[in-house]
């Protein structure tokens, strides 16, 4: 947006500036306001700043417009090709003049607009500490416009550098460096689905290791919302040969998943740094739509609660999860309890509910 500002500005300047040429002009051949014809060559001075009066009116909005949503190029290249054949079509070939002095200007502006735009998508690019050129898109699909976002190294993302398994690929986000934690995204640049999961930590660590499918190498990102509306972003790269997201699960060829659907097991031990980790592993096949013939299949939601019902971390699945899907948790000494309970459901209502004894 500053650039499209600069842009207005700079549009603004031209058309004082031919206000300026037209005072000089009525000096120059005599021609005392308000008169608006004379000399022929002031004419010309006072039809060019006319047209650019005339045109400036619907140029400003529509920057702003295509600036805020996006679709510049296609409509004004449009607009711009009925504005010449209505010309030519009203005035004949003479309308020529009129057409090459207000593209003169306004193509001055377009070549302005595009190298600023170019510098900034190399600059915004150049702050990416992965180099990903998907940085830019992912800023605008993960994040509200205004919203602050910074490369944090406090954000903690592990993974293999390479991935044997694309469809079974191990991370773990840690943000517990970071005060304040709210929530976290994880998603993937490349991935055909980029969401991955989200989860709030209130009343666990913000910290969670999970498994996913990726397609092909990518950077893995975790964002880090903290209490003051900042997203803090940490990754890494991940190589893999791929296909892991367009891959049917293999639980779902087998009728047994049927059976075991949601079951859940676990395991609950004392940390070092104390508190308690636990792990649990939920049996589901997790498609992702992206197989023919599969429809999307995964988890969607899970809550994980002490034994007295309150919440210690809520997760939202989304389809890169990978099947039988196996989540870590930390628990921090203050909020470790005799016991814990699980729930949540699928995308297809399919429940699942389970109580952690130690």
């Amino acid at each position: 947006m500053p650039w499209v500002v600069l842009v207005a500005v700079l549009a603004l300047l031209q058309f004082v500036a031919f206000g300026a040429l037209v005072g000089r002009a009525r000096g120059q051949f005599g021609v005392q306001a308000p008169a608006t014809t004379g000399h022929p060559v002031f004419e010309r001075y006072y039809r060019v700043q006319y047209n650019t009066m005339e045109q400036i009116v619907v140029f400003l909005p529509a920057l702003f417009l295509s600036a805020a949503y996006g679709f510049g190029a296609d409509w004004m290249s449009a607009a711009s090709f009925i504005g010449t054949a209505g010309v030519l079509y009203l005035q004949g070939f003479g309308g020529l003049a009129y057409i090459l002095g207000w593209t003169g200007g306004y193509c001055l502006v377009a070549l302005l607009l595009a190298s600023a735009t170019i510098v900034g998508q190399a600059a915004e690019r150049g702050t990416d500490p992965l180099d990903s050129p998907r940085w830019s898109d992912m800023r605008k699909e993960m994040f509200p416009a205004s919203a602050k976002v910074v490369f944090d190294e406090r954000v903690k993302v592990t993974a293999p550098l390479t991935a044997e398994n694309a469809m079974n690929v191990p991370v773990s986000v840690d943000a517990s460096a970071l005060p304040g934690v709210r929530e976290v995204l994880v998603f993937a640049d490349f991935n055909p689905i980029v969401r991955i999961v989200r989860f709030e930590p209130t009343g666990a660590q913000p910290s969670l290791g999970f498994r996913i499918k990726l397609q092909q190498s990518t950077p893995v990102r975790a964002a880090v919302r903290t209490s003051d509306g900042s997203w803090h972003v940490g990754g890494t790269w991940v190589n893999t040969a791929g296909g892991g997201c367009t891959l049917p699960s293999t639980g779902s060829a087998s009728p047994e998943w049927q059976k075991r659907l949601g079951e859940v097991s676990s395991r609950v031990w004392a940390r070092k740094e104390g508190g308690e980790r636990i792990r649990l592993r939920i049996i589901h096949p997790i498609d992702t739509g992206l197989a023919a013939g599969i429809p999307a299949f995964f988890l969607q939601d899970l809550d994980l609660t002490d034994d007295k019902g309150k919440a210690l971390m809520h997760i939202e699945g989304f389809e890169p999860i990978a099947e039988n899907p196996v989540f870590t948790v930390d628990i921090p000494v203050a909020r470790a309890s005799a016991g814990y309970r699980v729930s949540g459901r699928d995308n297809n209502g399919n429940a699942i509910s389970a109580v952690i004894d130690k």
